[in-house]
């Protein structure tokens, strides 16, 4: 058997969302990444489908929102029907799908397979390794003398490449007359985990006739429910399953169901419940609670799946929405779940192997969380993780991974069960009705879970990366982020109250002072691994203000700055730090050159960079955005450090610049080590020692590599 040897910043083991999103912030970020994945192909059919509004923010700070946007189906608004008093379903109520006003974009569905098309284009457009499918991780090892070293590979993972046979699923359902459908079976919870069994088919077949050791700096484990890579490390998943059974289908619906390419919620007298996406293309998908007489197993256990399949899901969706008829001549594809809830005990190992998606998070699939949160977890650290390898910043931020995503894990759990429970319990005859669910408190959830959902709800707690009071602990998941009382810096929230510490940056229109052209301040912001300190300037025309700009210019400008110690030398004035100004003043007023230099740098070639400053005036075609009212900006302006994941780390005075230099002081790496023995004070950055407060944790080849426990994708 041929044998190989590399090595790579980053292996990224699962080219599902989360890995592929992974991949493509790497490859934007300039990180060497690789990417494999068992299967031999990406997904062509069914699988998750729906975006929220914060994936769509991220979309586009991709640079691919706009696809997804055109292609998609749009979802306005829901209706629920409930059965009335002769037990006749009746539409009782419509709301809007997204709550209005908090994202510029809404909630829309796409198949999975088309957004892994975008990944996969950006992949290459930025440089990107392209996805290894049909191979396969059977070992690893991590050297824990090594985890601390910046610039080791403690990561030792072996590869092996299987044949094209091996790396097939089988996918077994097949149509009336006889036409294969693309059966989502193997990749529900309703399946055991296939990995062992390649493993050891693969080492009988002589086509897979290459292994390889791979040396990395860094890995994630986003191989799904079933993840190899957490099984290796020895972490659970830990949480309750139900008895509550759901198919789903993707069919073009024949029917006379008045709601059809509405999203609804049909909660049916004594046969259960059935949720309606409307989908691209005409498709229409379908989530149906299968009643006690399609399953196996009560209190728990798991299904007969042989006894689930189209006809099955079908005859309940039937029976559910009655009196309308509905059948199909086209079924696109199908599955079947179990519904259960699970977090990960432990989301990182030493802060070198990483776990994302649903790897450490299980739940039902009808809030459409699963493909969103799963890429936000990679989205959340692949620029902390570039960062670290870039030398830009040291090793304590990776610990904030486990703490704020665990922390949005464990609130997805807690939402899921309440969502799942009212959704799949009987409606309540009346008042008396204990046994059943409250239509109106289900209606009230909804309405409520909307806001999370949307993934705009996001608040990530006090750590070394975000300047809020109070512990670090109580608010992520336990883990301790803090920082040495050093470099500890409060926010003065009371400056911006409509730029909350620790949330995604809002959008407003604002106009660029050069050519006066409407910008979405998020468009500002696109996704290439730098922070950005955006002052509020207030109105300039006044004398305070005026003088206040002045001198956050020279201060910007000193090399004690942090724009100066923390850019490496031979760099861009952007590579690390953007500075961008946002004024109140009438732009017509002002000029660029009224403003310092740090915000209009100039190149030899380039000349000067008229991208940095922007007015909050009224427009000549798209209004007035009224970034300042709508935020409730203090005229005296204030200054705004944004994460490279367009999450608000500070607000403060727009002058107090030896503030934004202590900020950055407790995690940066100065250009010079000469620079950081200047810091002293051993205790200054809380690098990861180990995975953390949750325990010990080391990579053992022995541990079983198949695993059950695996929940919906």
């Amino acid at each position: 058997m041929d044998k190989f040897e590399s090595c790579v910043d980053v292996l990224i083991v699962g080219a599902g969302p989360a890995g592929l999103t992974m991949a493509t912030c790497l490859a934007k970020y300039g990180i060497e990444a690789r990417i494999v994945d068992k299967r031999g192909t990406k997904i062509f059919n069914g699988q998750a489908d729906g975006l929220q509004c914060r994936t769509l923010e991220i979309f586009d700070s991709l640079g691919f929102g706009h696809r997804a946007w055109r292609e998609s189906n749009h979802m306005l608004e829901i209706c629920l029907w409930n059965p009335d008093d002769e037990g006749v379903i009746r539409r009782s109520d419509r709301i809007p799908d997204t709550i209005p006003g908090i994202s510029r974009f809404q909630q829309v569905v796409l198949h999975q397979g088309r957004i892994e098309r975008f990944f996969l284009d950006t992949i290459a457009e930025s440089g990107g390794h392209a996805v290894e499918r049909g191979v396969l991780p059977f070992e690893l090892s991590i050297d824990e003398n090594l985890v601390d070293e910046q610039d080791a590979y403690p990561i030792k993972v072996k590869l092996r490449h299987l044949s094209e046979e091996e790396a097939t699923p089988q996918q077994s359902a097949t149509s009336a007359n006889g036409a294969a459908i693309q059966d989502g079976l193997f990749r529900s919870n309703m399946s055991a985990d296939d990995t062992q069994e390649v493993l050891e088919a693969s080492k009988l077949d002589a086509k897979a006739n290459r292994e390889e050791l791979v040396k990395a700096k860094y890995m994630l484990g986003a191989d799904g429910a079933h993840s190899w890579v957490r099984n290796q490390l020895g972490f659970k998943l830990e949480g309750d399953s139900t008895d509550y059974i759901w198919g789903v289908l993707d069919i073009v619906p024949i029917t006379d169901f008045p709601d059809i390419r509405m999203r609804c919620a049909i909660h049916s007298a004594k046969s259960g419940s059935v949720m309606i996406i409307p989908r691209e293309n005409k498709l229409v998908r379908l989530y149906i609670q299968l009643t006690v007489t399609e399953k196996v197993g009560e209190g728990g256990a798991k299904a007969d799946r042989s006894k689930i399949n189209p006809d099955v899901i079908l005859q309940s969706a039937q029976r559910i929405m009655a009196p309308y008829q509905i059948t199909y001549r086209k079924l696109d594809w199908w599955t079947a779940y179990q519904i259960g809830q699970r977090v990960g005990t432990n989301f990182s190992a030493h802060e070198r192997v990483f776990l994302a998606g649903d790897a450490v998070h299980t739940h039902s699939p009808k809030a459409g969380q699963g493909m969103n949160v799963s890429m936000q977890d990679a989205y959340n650290l692949a620029w902390k993780m570039a960062s670290v390898v870039k030398g830009h910043s040291d090793r304590s931020i990776l610990k904030t991974y486990q703490s704020e995503r665990r922390k949005i894990a464990n609130d997805l759990i807690e939402f899921d069960a309440k969502f799942s429970r009212l959704f799949s319990g009987r409606p309540a005859k009346d008042v008396m009705d204990a046994e059943g669910i409250s239509m109106a408190e289900f209606k009230e959830a909804f309405e409520k879970g909307n806001m999370f959902a949307s993934g705009i709800a996001v608040d990530y707690g006090a750590s070394t990366i975000v300047a809020k009071d109070g512990s670090t602990k109580e608010q992520g998941d336990g883990t301790d982020v803090s920082v040495s009382t050093r470099f500890r810096v409060v926010s003065d929230q009371k400056l911006a109250p409509g730029i909350p510490v620790g949330k995604r940056m809002n959008s407003l229109k604002v106009l660029n002072q050069s050519d006066a052209r409407p910008w979405h301040f998020q468009e500002l912001l696109p996704s290439n691994g730098r922070w950005r300190l955006v002052v509020f300037t207030g109105d300039i025309t006044q004398p305070a203000q005026r003088a206040k700009l002045e001198s956050i210019g020279k201060l910007l400008a000193d090399s004690s700055s942090f724009l100066q110690r923390f850019t490496p030398p031979e760099s861009r004035h952007d590579a690390v730090f953007e500075v961008l100004a946002v004024h109140r003043s009438p732009r017509a007023a002002l000029e660029i050159f009224d403003f310092p230099e740090v915000f209009r740098a100039f190149d030899e070639v380039d000349g000067w960079d008229y991208s940095k400053i922007y007015a909050d005036d009224v427009s000549y075609h798209e209004g007035f955005g009224d970034i300042y009212g709508s935020f409730d900006i203090s005229p005296e302006g204030c200054a705004v450090i944004i994460r490279p994941d367009q999450y608000v780390s500070y607000v403060g005075p727009m002058e107090d610049v030896d503030t934004l230099n202590k900020f950055f002081s407790g995690f940066m790496v100065p250009k010079g080590m000469s620079d950081r023995a200047l810091d002293g004070d051993s205790q200054m950055r809380n690098v990861g020692k180990g995975p953390g407060s949750d325990g010990v944790v080391t990579a053992d080849p022995s541990v079983a590599q198949a695993s059950t426990d695996g929940l919906p994708m």
